[in-house]
Formats: C-alpha cells, structure tokens, sequence
C-alpha cells in the first residue's frame, strides 16, 4: 500500500464527526441513522415528537447522541435549531434530509393546490433552508461537509397506473413533483457548494414499503416485486452502505449525484 493511503477502515470511519438526522426515528431514518452511529459519528435525531426522538437516541451505539424535536413546517426554527445543536455538540459535519410528512396520498383527480404548496414546503423548501444553515456553519468552521438529500425513484420515473388500481393507496403527484424538484436541487447546490468543500448528492429509494403496507396490502406489494427486477421489496437496511458512503471519506470524490437503490427499478 502507498504511503499515507488510508484504509477501508479509515476511509469510513465517522469518529469525531456529527451528523443530523431528519425523521430518524421512521423506517427507513432508523436504519440509516444506526448506520452512521455504527461507523462512530455522534448523531443528532429529529423527531416531530421530542419523547421518540430521545428515546430512539438513546437506542443508538456509541455516546453523546440527541434527540430533538424538529417540525418540516416550521422553517422559522432552523436557525436556531442548528445553532442548538452546535452548541451542545460542538460542530456539524453531515446532515441527512430524511423527514417527510406530505398530504394524505391525493388523487390526480383530487390534489390540491394547498396539498402542493405543504408538500414542496416540508419536502423541498426545508430541505433547502437547513441544508444552507448547516453550510453556513460549515463555512464558519471551513471545514467540508456532506449534505444528504432523501429523495424517491419517483423522482425519477412516473409510477405505473396498473399497479394502483383497485387499491387501497395510490401515488400522489405532488409527492412525484417535489421528489423530482429535490433531485435537481441536489445537483444545483452541490454546484454551487462545491467550492466550499461541501458535497450534496441525493439517494432514491425504491419500494420499501412499511410493515403496515405489507400486512394490509398484500397484493399490492405482489404487484411491485413482479414489477422489480430482483423481485422483492427493499429492507431498510439495504440503505446503510450507501448512506455510509456519502457521508465519509469513501465519499470524497462524489458529489452532484443521485443514487437509486431501488431493486432494478428504474432499469426497465
């Protein structure tokens, strides 16, 4: 090995960084939060409820670990939120966009234009603005940093009708909207942050339907596997490396992307 060349161990080695986790108490936040806490970092959890938030904290490996509350809608609160978690931690490094708590699944037919504007507010709008203070931050610091957008294959590709009718659920177009809107201005901040240091990429995730989804709708979920290449549906934990990735050092040379890890999906 070459001088100087970091290992595999120390290219993903998050010791000493922080990291804010939106919605990390959910189903697909948890698994990506354990990731980072599994890797060394002290990880900030967000929650729209603050007793969920410590206690799926205090769930994680490794020490120092929070649990704040934090609502998408409530922009106004940023500044002084990152400003708390500086102050109690020290510093920032990542931020994982992960949050979200759009309308309830409208129709085509039905959508709103109040169902948009919450949706792009608590799914684009918030992203944005915290991300931005965490650069602020990091400028302040000049260190590097990386930004993690959660994003959708949805924001990608159109859902396909056949597999909604009929059921119970259906695919909300301002949901399709602001995750393809999310992409785009992941490559538009990584432009632009570039300079700073600071990456930004974004990761779709396919079909990782929850426990619910699975029990209620049987044969929706029949419907997605037959529709995925690998023929089954995604487990949270099939997200950990790649967030892992793009949060550390293995990382350093990726930034403007947005990885599907979606089962093939996308590939038809």
């Amino acid at each position: 090995m070459p001088e100087n060349e970091p290992t595999v161990y120390d290219l993903f080695d998050l010791h000493g960084r922080v990291a804010i986790v939106t919605g990390a108490a959910g189903w697909l936040g948890s698994a990506m939060a354990r990731a980072l806490a599994e890797a060394g970092a002290q990880v900030v959890v967000t929650s729209q409820n603050p007793e969920r938030a410590v206690a799926f904290a205090a769930t994680l490996p490794g020490d120092g670990h929070l649990g704040l509350e934090f609502h998408l809608e409530d922009t106004d609160a940023i500044p002084d939120l990152v400003a708390e978690i500086v102050r109690r931690t020290g510093r920032i490094d990542i931020l994982v966009n992960n949050a979200y708590g759009g309308a309830s699944a409208p129709t085509i037919d039905t959508a709103t234009a109040e169902d948009f504007d919450r949706a792009y507010h608590i799914g684009v709008t918030s992203y944005f603005l915290l991300a931005r203070e965490v650069v602020f931050h990091l400028r302040q610091r000049q260190a590097p940093g990386s930004i993690i957008n959660i994003a959708s294959m949805y924001g990608v590709v159109a859902s396909y009708p056949n597999a909604y009718t009929g059921m119970d659920i259906n695919s909300p177009p301002n949901y399709h909207g602001l995750k393809g809107g999310l992409v785009h201005l992941t490559r538009h901040l990584a432009a632009y942050w570039a300079a700073d240091g600071v990456r930004v990429n974004a990761i779709s995730p396919g079909p990782f339907p929850s426990p619910r989804i699975k029990k209620t709708l049987p044969a929706f979920i029949q419907r997605l596997e037959a529709k995925t290449p690998l023929g089954r549906m995604g487990m949270p934990a099939e997200l950990k490396g790649v967030v892992l990735l793009l949060a550390s050092d293995a990382g350093s040379y990726i930034t403007g992307q947005n990885i599907l890890v979606d089962g093939g999906w996308t590939i038809w």
